[in-house]
Parts: structure tokens; sequence; C-alpha cells
């Protein structure tokens, strides 16, 4: 049985994938210090967190997805020192759920940690992520309302502080739910580590968290783009299809880097989220919790700079990202088409590419269309 069990939830959107990579990549790092990061692979904590959801599709996810959380509890079992698991998606189970995966860990404690975000930032990020998923909803339309389902993450229900406390902070006694702020823009990345380090007593030197990937978000025009591309793609987009060409090469590679303008949502749902701020830091408060870093970052200002809303893109905007888009592509194809120079056996000539499938390029233009739903005359 492990001695204390540490069970990070989330938030989504909180440096979690920039956590995630760094504990990952030093996993025998931190094995030596005492650490251990329990599963067969990082995928085990986001299967873990189905199972833990009961989400049924967790079963799609291939052979030993089901037994993810199992592996994860038998390593923990084996283990004389501490345990570490993370996924942002814990966050979004009922409390019964939660109950039930505290209970199931075999430690001799377990602490319920979450990394926390003002909720406006976060908002607006979370919509990013929302389209990297193949989402269509315009910004104006997101967020209007709180699920009852814990399988679904993009929603208020796993965005809320106040209702993810809710949830889980009874999880496990109060001194034992951590609340971590993630730092400002104009404090150091490496903040958010050192907080964490404290809190499992590691020195934070044992991850070296120098060039961890970064999640940038897209422009307002960029993530205009996607709404409207994942609108006009067609067929069935398992989970890693999104992930490998939607999030990772069409939104993380190549739109934004494009490093376009920010956004905000409207009027009416800053003041939500401003809400949502002052209830979760009273909320933390009241429930005695442990917190690392300054509580009062996560309040939405009263006063937030302007920016663009997304429903302000123009048609001749999107044309002009969209075009960029394809050029890269075609780039790209032409890349991985090329003949290797040095190839002894190469043909002198390279064959003629195969023309498209029949119908495949009614549907492509069909689909650039849609792009572009309103013509300008002239």
């Amino acid at each position: 049985m492990s001695r204390r069990a540490f069970l990070h939830i989330g938030l989504p959107k909180t440096g979690t994938s920039y956590l995630q990579a760094g504990w990952w990549s030093h996993r025998a790092a931190l094995l030596e210090a005492g650490l251990l990061l329990p599963g067969r692979a990082k995928r085990d904590h986001l299967l873990s967190s189905l199972v833990v959801r009961e989400d049924p599709g967790v079963r799609r996810r291939g052979p030993g997805a089901a037994e993810a959380w199992d592996v994860v509890l038998a390593d923990t079992a084996a283990h004389s020192g501490d345990v570490l698991v993370s996924h942002e998606f814990f966050c979004a189970a009922s409390a019964a759920q939660a109950r039930r995966a505290v209970e199931a860990l075999p430690a001799d404690e377990v602490h319920v940690v979450v990394t926390a975000r003002e909720p406006l930032s976060l908002f607006a990020s979370s919509w990013q992520e929302h389209l990297k998923n193949r989402g269509t909803t315009a910004l104006a339309d997101y967020g209007r309302g709180e699920s009852e389902d814990p399988r679904d993450v993009w929603d208020w229900r796993a965005l809320d502080l106040g209702l993810v406390l809710e949830r889980w902070g009874g999880a496990v006694p109060a001194e034992r739910v951590h609340v971590l702020p993630v730092p400002g823009r104009d404090q150091p990345r490496e903040d958010l580590w050192h907080r964490f380090a404290a809190l499992l007593d590691l020195d934070p030197a044992v991850v070296d968290t120098s060039g961890r990937f970064a999640n940038t978000g897209m422009g307002v025009v960029e993530a205009e783009t996607l709404r409207r591309v994942n609108a006009a793609l067609s067929g069935p987009w398992g989970a890693q299809d999104r992930g490998r060409w939607l999030r990772s090469h069409l939104a993380d590679q190549l739109l934004a880097p494009r490093a376009g303008e920010p956004f905000w949502p409207g009027e009416d749902q800053v003041a939500d989220c401003r809400a949502r701020g002052l209830r979760a830091v009273a909320a933390v408060r009241a429930g005695g919790y442990d917190v690392r870093g300054d509580l009062d970052s996560l309040l939405v200002p009263d006063v937030v700079p302007p920016r663009r809303h997304p429903d302000s893109v123009t048609d001749a905007e999107v044309a002009e990202v969209a075009v960029a888009l394809v050029a890269d592509l075609v780039g790209e194809l032409r890349d991985r088409a090329a003949p290797d120079p040095d190839a002894s056996t190469a043909p002198a000539r390279a064959a003629a590419p195969p023309g498209p499938a029949p119908g495949r390029a009614g549907r492509a233009g069909r689909a650039l269309r849609r792009l572009l739903p309103r013509r300008a005359d002239g």
C-alpha cells in the first residue's frame, strides 16, 4: 500500500499538459525520488478518468483500455512510497464517482489536487479545445448551461472550480484538498511546478521544465476558421483521428503559430465568468482547503482589456487563413510524395499521382464553399 496518493483532477486548461509532459518524461527520476506514476503509460491516466466517470466509450479505446484503472490501482498497492495520478477529466466525475475513486486508491492518505485558473481566460481556452475536438458551437452559444453528465468535460461542469469542489471537496478531509492557482502571465511558468513539487515534498530540480511544450492558443480568425472546417468535415472522426489531425496538426502546428488576435466572449458571458470566480473563491475560503498560491488571482478583473469577438470575423479573413492552410497542406503532401534522391533503386521518372477517388473532388469543393457561406457580390 502506498503512503500517500495524490489525485490531480484538473481543471482542464490549467497547465495540466505542461505538468504531465514534465512528469512522464522524468518518470524514472521521480520514482528514484520516491514518487510513482502508476500505470503502463501516460495514457492509462486518461483511460482511468473514463473508467471512473463510467464512460462506455472507454471500450472503444483499444485492447486493455477498460482495465487501465485496475492497473493503476494495482501499481499503487504494490508501491510503498507516494503515487501521483493525473488527468484533467477526473474533475467532471459525480460526487459518488469521486468518493468511489478515492476509496479505491490503496493508500494511507489520499489527497485531491486541483489546479485552477480565473474563469474568463479559462472559458476562452476551453472553447478552443471544443473546436480542436471537432466542435462547431459558436462562442456566443457556448457554455450556456451546466451539464449533469460526467462525460461532459468541455462544460462548466468541469470548468467551474466551485462546482468541482462541490463534488470532490467531500471525498477527503478539507486539509487534503489542495488548490493551486496557476501563475499569472507576468510570473514564471515554472512556479506552478514548484508549488506542486512543494506539495509532493520533492526537489523541483528532479524535473527539468525548460523547453516544456506550451499549449499555445489560436487567434480569433484562426479559431473561427477551424470551427467552419469542422462543420465541413464528413464521416466519423474517432478520438485518435481528432487528436492527431485536428488538435495536433491543424490547430497546434498550423493555426496557433500564426499568433492571431486574442478574443473574449460577449459581455454577458464575461459577467457570468466574473460571478463564477467570486463564488469559487468564496467556496475555497469557506471550505478551509489548502491553497498554494494567490487565491485572488482566480477572480476576473472588474475591467478587462478590449478584444475581438469571433462573431466579428469576416469571410475575407477566413478565406485568407484557409488559403494559407491549403498552401501548407499541399506543400506537406508534395514533400511526402517526393522520391528519395539517394535511393539507388529510385525510378528515373516519378509516377503520376493517382487521381482523386470518384466524387472526392466534388466533396472537397462543396466543403470549401461551406467555409464561406456568404458570397459578396461583384
